[in-house]
């Protein structure tokens, strides 16, 4: 028997007895409470139908309490309540000007929120809120009110009559939800229209509703949309032209006036009437609306240089995210464009390809022209941008052919070479690959600038084998070319592939003595309020010297003689000091021409969107016709401006003269035909005078034209052995800068005296110069026989 002063045991028996007790008193506690509540309860004792429906009521509120949960966890914003969270998604909307500050056009999306809601004419205000949301200022999100009568009219219906959104739900779609029709996107709206109303005013939400939603024509917003179809501001709208901008917010491409004018005028007599309705209008202020109805703008009349923006666009962007712009969402850019050089570069391309490109099977062309230090004047990515977006001066990747030769005589000189070094037209070999000339025939000895100035393909491949093609690559990386060029035996050649914008920056490069040129559209970004966001001349780095400027002069004056006695004398001026080179890749793929004076250098390329072979057409036919045509009214009076090189001649001023004239009569002479009708092709446009009254000058200076070794190359078995014997031939001297410039005095004083002399057979056939026209085209196609 355990002893009773043993401790365990106490202790044992102590916690026994505690175990017993509390069981005890708490089952008697429970009995006690339940029986406590169970007497409570009969106080409220119900039974019969009370009991069923208290029963129903309790069921459905359990069932509620669960949908209600589950709602809670489905309608969660589809965002992180973090950043900008009111522009997140938002495009940018840029209007573009020229340096003028005249609009130009627009890209990204239409919209101006610079207009404050208190200076919006309250008939605007009115007819949004009389057709979207009557009771906006009342309800506080959600609309319990509409929403019932939606739905019993629906129902009455049987189909979607009448919505129940508020302006507020609407907002929230626009600003965070797709436009799915969903139950899960309309829990999203509804929930997110209470967190907006919890953050802003009525006004704030009103304001953003207005500047943010789409109304049509890429407009969004009563600002956007009041520029573009009455041509004024949101603050100058009338209630007629009020009831139009209300009704495009239920279904903006059914109602868009500009598509669909009768649609437009029913809907507005719709929302007049909804505003008599609500009594925001008397019985004479509707009357006075309907006889007086909007008049919508004609935007076709408008001429949109769509080239030239779409690259201006890519380099605004580029501009924001570098200055750190990228919470401005409506800017307006000052762009450096000439809109009518724009216009005369659109309207020669589309001339030369309907006229002349025929005969040499191409079918698309492409035009860049820009200031030597990268300002872009024009662009021409095509011959028609509503057929085709493709922008064939910016984004068409070809084989620039001989036109890359210039690089490889600037690394040449870089390496100590003169423009009168002695090197050989011969046969060269690099591997397995032998370039040849397009006449399978080899000057032999030469100067180097005769070699560039005849486009001969074994000098530069010789020079390669010298220099190394290194040199090559760097040099026309640091002349601005980013095209990826591949070290191949064919480099100096031209068979890498490049852009025409990217080859016409090179050449800019020469014409600026040796200075980066970086291509430009963008001068100055502004908030619609005028705010200065950004200035290139305050914000660009100034040009950097790339190149040494006497190798650059040497270059300008070697690069002279392709126009004054080579492959480019169809491009000569004669009225400026110039330079430029003709190119033509592999099978007449590609032809081009970039040339450049002291004010502009231009490119102009030639080919097929498929690749297709052209019929002969080589850098020194209808793309130097086009260059100079353009250049010819382009440049029409503007004094002379040398280049490094190449000074300003009397005879240069003379020709200057000649050639202002010449244009401003044949300009006066021209029928009166819109120049915007011209440019987009909308009417016939009639023949470049300008370019055909030096036609006769051009001919002349053709006479005696050297081969076109720019040509593709044609493989003959027996060639390499008949140019063995060309080295011991006399080979033409390389003439002095004093003996260039000699020259080109002598033939600009015949040129003035052959204008003189024809200038009264030019006028006689309408200013447009048909006779000479015909002679120069007669002597042109003589010398390509030959």
């Amino acid at each position: 028997m355990m002893n009773d002063d043993n401790p365990f045991y106490r202790s044992f028996m102590a916690l026994d007895s505690w175990l017993s007790t509390a069981g005890f008193e708490t089952v008697d506690f429970i009995q006690r409470s339940w029986s406590a509540y169970s007497s409570w309860l009969e106080r409220f004792r119900i039974s019969g139908l009370t009991r069923i429906a208290v029963d129903m009521v309790d069921d459905a509120l359990t069932l509620g309490m669960g949908v209600a949960a589950v709602i809670c966890v489905v309608a969660i914003p589809p965002f992180n309540n973090t950043g900008d969270i009111w522009n997140q998604g938002r495009q940018y909307a840029v209007t573009f000007t020229d340096q003028n500050g005249e609009i130009i056009g627009r890209r990204g999306i239409r919209q101006d929120d610079a207009v404050p809601i208190q200076e919006i004419p309250k008939h605007v205000v009115n007819a949004v809120l009389a057709t979207e949301d009557a009771r906006f200022y009342s309800h506080f999100g959600i609309d319990l009110q509409g929403l019932a009568r939606a739905m019993l009219v629906n129902a009455q219906a049987n189909e979607v009559v009448q919505g129940g959104s508020t302006l507020t739900q609407q907002l929230a779609k626009n600003l965070f939800l797709s436009p799915e029709r969903s139950v899960k996107r309309k829990l999203h709206e509804a929930f997110l229209a209470l967190w907006i109303e919890s953050r802003l005013t009525k006004d704030q939400i009103l304001k953003m509703y207005l500047d943010r939603s789409y109304l049509g024509g890429g407009a969004y917003g009563v600002e956007a949309a009041a520029q573009y179809y009455f041509g004024k501001s949101i603050r100058d709208v009338n209630l007629s032209e009020a009831a139009i901008l209300g009704g495009l917010f239920k279904a903006p491409s059914n109602y868009a006036p500009h598509v669909n004018a009768e649609a437009a005028k029913v809907r507005a007599n719709v929302v007049l009437y909804r505003m008599l309705d609500v009594g925001f209008i008397s019985q004479g202020e509707l009357f006075e609306a309907k006889q007086h109805p909007a008049e919508v703008v004609n935007q076709s009349a408008f001429y949109s240089p769509d080239w030239f923006l779409d690259w201006a666009y890519k380099e605004t962007l580029d501009v924001i995210n570098e200055q750190n712009l990228t919470s401005e969402y409506v800017i307006e850019v000052k762009s450096t464009i000439d809109l009518a050089m724009q216009k005369v570069a659109q309207r020669i391309v589309n001339e030369k390809l309907e006229k002349e490109a025929p005969a040499y099977r191409a079918t698309q062309a492409a035009l860049v022209a820009m200031t030597p230090d990268g300002a872009v004047r024009a662009i021409v990515g095509g011959k028609d941008y509503e057929t085709s977006q493709f922008n064939r001066a910016t984004d068409a990747l070809r084989q620039p052919g001989s036109s890359f030769k210039p690089f490889v005589y600037l690394a040449a000189l870089k390496a100590g070479f003169k423009p009168t070094s002695i090197v050989y037209d011969s046969p060269v070999s690099v591997g397995s690959w032998t370039p040849k000339n397009y006449t399978l025939k080899y000057a032999g000895r030469t100067t180097l600038t005769n070699a560039l100035a005849h486009s001969y393909n074994s000098v530069p491949v010789h020079l390669m084998l010298q220099i190394g093609r290194k040199a090559i690559i760097e040099t026309a990386h640091e002349c601005g070319l980013k095209s990826n060029l591949l070290s191949i035996a064919s480099l100096p050649l031209g068979t890498n592939e490049v852009t025409l914008l990217d080859l016409t920056t090179g050449y800019a490069t020469f014409a600026n003595g040796g200075k980066l040129a970086v291509p430009h559209t963008v001068l100055e970004i502004r908030r619609p309020t005028g705010e200065l966001l950004y200035s290139r001349e305050a914000n660009a780095p100034p040009p950097k010297q790339v190149e040494p400027e006497d190798k650059i002069a040497d270059l300008n004056v070697m690069m002279n003689q392709v126009v004054m006695g080579g492959t480019g004398q169809r491009a000569l001026l004669g009225f400026t000091p110039q330079a430029g080179k003709t190119g033509t890749n592999q099978s007449y793929r590609d032809a081009w021409f970039i040339g450049y004076t002291g004010q502009l250098v231009t490119g102009v390329w030639y080919g097929n969107d498929d690749f297709k072979e052209m019929k002969k057409a080589t850098g020194g036919t209808i793309p130097a016709l086009t260059w100079h045509d353009f250049m010819v009214e382009a440049l029409a009076g503007r004094q002379p401006v040398a280049l490094v090189g190449l000074p300003v001649l009397e005879s240069h001023i003379k020709l200057a003269a000649a050639n202002k004239a010449t244009v401003e009569t044949a300009m006066a002479d021209q029928p009166k035909t819109d120049a915007t009708a011209l440019a987009e092709g909308g009417a016939e446009a009639p023949p470049s005078g300008p370019a055909d009254a030096l036609a006769a000058a051009d001919a002349a200076l053709a006479e005696g034209l050297g081969e076109d070794n720019d040509e593709p190359q044609k493989s003959d078995a027996g060639g390499i052995l008949q140019d063995m014997f060309t080295l011991f031939r006399q080979q033409p001297v390389q003439k002095t800068r004093q003996q260039v410039e000699r020259r080109r005095v002598r033939q600009g004083s015949q040129v003035v005296q052959r204008q003189q002399r024809s200038r009264d057979s030019f006028f006689f056939f309408n200013g447009f110069g048909r006779s000479n026209n015909f002679s120069s085209r007669f002597k042109r196609d003589w010398t390509r026989e030959r």
